[in-house]
């Protein structure tokens, strides 16, 4: 048996905020979600994305800290052009969530932000430099 990666999880401490901040992202979360400790959806292409609460994690890992001093995992979302990661930044960092990066010309020839999700996470935003849609992961 070779084992496959199948979930990501993030560890939450307000569950209600961070679904609201994924949904933004084009993420289907069923409605109601916040009202359960732990969430799931599936992506396409069949992988995971998974939510629990710092309790859940807590009720059977009592010695769990909550993370410090820096990103341990990070979250990339292709955009379908530079004006998309430049618009999508600016929706989200309007309604109030961290801006980490502002969109810039990366060298390695993609429009790139970064964007923190309500616990602090980095969230990158990026698209090939020219018009055409992105493909691949950074």
């Amino acid at each position: 048996m070779t084992p496959r990666l199948d979930a990501i999880s993030i560890i939450t401490a307000d569950l209600a905020a961070s679904l609201a901040f994924y949904r933004r992202l084009g993420l289907d979360i069923p409605a109601g979600a916040e009202s359960a400790p732990h969430v799931e959806v599936v992506l396409p292409g069949g992988q995971r994305l998974l939510w629990d609460t710092e309790d859940v994690i807590l009720s059977f890992d009592p010695s769990w800290e909550r993370p410090a001093g820096g990103e341990r995992l990070g979250l990339a979302f292709v955009c379908d052009g530079p004006a998309e990661v430049d618009a999508l930044y600016a929706e989200l960092t309007g309604a109030g969530y961290a801006g980490h990066l502002k969109p810039w010309d990366a060298v390695w020839g993609q429009r790139y932000a970064v964007v923190l999700d309500p616990d602090g996470c980095g969230v990158s935003l990026f698209a090939a430099a020219s018009e055409s849609p992105a493909s691949g992961a950074k």
